[in-house]
């Protein structure tokens, strides 16, 4: 077959915009074009192109003009006006998670803690039912950069179920660490929320998809969430918190700690718990207990290397786990963090789904349910664990 080529760019040069541009330089199974980047910051873009050797687009529009496919690696407060722009220029838009969400009313003075938990889910639908009216309209698609939808354990766990006929009966997940690196993360206005969206959202999600699964392979259609119950909590800022200094601390008004427990249409269930207090590394795995059998997937942390090492100072410049806190005693260097955590595959799949036509595995409707499903558990959590409905889209 003959290689088709995808011209791409990057739009945000922070974190994600660099792990982007890494996994694009393992895509093989198209001819990539990296056009190059822009970001609102003239001293940003121009730092990462030179880095790079790409060029530094001055404008989005600019940007578009040259591209197939755009990667969107800005803050959540910018994906749905950088996607609907991509869109209306039937411009692909990889969205980073979460799609999109509620970031306030555009006061100085906002708080997550207070602010109605009903007004959050309402205008983070809203959002996302711009973001699909702007994809139906247009030649292009949502691609959903929900890594866990294609982290290698989870696309095993896929082929399993579809090809014994599973029914999932439970899902337990969790993603955990030690706090984000990203200073803006501490107010619900930059980010949506808490660990409720920002960490949940990854277990949510593969359960969400893993159901989708089972029913698309059984029935023909997938299998949704219907109801949610929850729990939020602020543990580091309770005014007993002894702090010892190895957990973020700092937040302003967002859970750090939260549970979730979804009940889909078939009255299965899953459990999903995210946090801000666990040191040690991250802590990323999903259970799957199904009729048939058990799967375990260890996303991170995971055996395939473990290394004593007696002196911290020995690994000085040798990366071995996100967010360890040390290098000294027993660990498990990942030998490819990435590889483990699906980056370089859904970054694969979407330029093929871009080339070829291929199905999308994260889409804008699963996306869309991992939205609607996460702010009507902020409600229930408002409501001090009270089940709520998950709206459609």
């Amino acid at each position: 077959m003959n290689k088709k080529t995808v011209r791409s760019g990057i739009v945000g040069c922070g974190f994600s915009g660099a792990f982007h541009y890494e996994a694009i330089q393992r895509v093989y199974g198209t001819n990539v074009e990296f056009a190059g980047v822009y970001d609102a910051s003239p001293e940003h873009r121009d730092a990462y192109a030179s880095e790079r050797g790409t060029r530094a687009y001055d404008s989005l529009d600019a940007l578009l003009k040259d591209v197939d496919l755009v990667h969107i690696c800005v803050t959540a407060t910018a994906h749905e006006a950088v996607a609907v722009e991509a869109l209306k220029a039937n411009t692909f838009a990889i969205v980073e998670k979460p799609l999109t969400g509620y970031f306030g009313d555009g006061s100085e003075d906002f708080n997550g803690d207070t602010c109605p938990k009903e007004t959050a889910h309402s205008e983070a639908l809203a959002s996302v039912e711009r973001m699909l009216a702007a994809e139906a309209e247009s030649q292009a698609r949502i691609l959903y950069a929900e890594n866990w939808v294609y982290a290698p354990s989870v696309q095993k766990e896929r082929e399993i179920i579809e090809k014994t006929g599973s029914q999932i009966l439970w899902m337990h997940g969790e993603e955990a660490h030690s706090g984000s690196h990203a200073h803006t993360y501490a107010h619900w206005k930059y980010s949506g929320g808490g660990v409720m969206i920002g960490k949940g959202c990854h277990p949510l999600t593969a359960a969400l998809y893993l159901k989708r699964v089972e029913g698309r392979a059984r029935d023909g259609a997938p299998i949704r969430p219907k109801g949610v119950t929850a729990r939020a909590h602020a543990i580091t800022r309770l005014p007993n918190f002894r702090d010892e200094g190895h957990l973020r601390s700092n937040y302003h008004d967002i859970d750090d700690f939260s549970m979730m427990h979804v009940v889909f249409e078939d009255d299965t269930v899953a459990t999903v718990f995210a946090s801000d207090i666990v040191m040690g590394g991250i802590h990323n795995w999903l259970e799957v207990t199904a009729n048939n059998h058990r799967t375990m997937c260890n996303i991170n942390p995971n055996s395939a290397m473990q290394t004593y090492n007696p002196v911290d100072a020995n690994f000085e410049d040798i990366y071995v786990v996100e967010k360890t806190g040390t290098k000294q005693g027993w660990s498990s260097p990942s030998p490819d963090e990435d590889w483990f955590t699906g980056y370089p595959q859904e970054i694969e799949a979407f330029y093929r789904a871009v080339a070829y036509g291929e199905p999308i595995e994260s889409d804008s409707g699963l996306a869309a349910d991992c939205i609607s499903t996460t702010y009507s558990a902020y409600v229930s959590a408002e409501r001090n664990g009270a089940q709520v409905p998950v709206t459609w889209l």
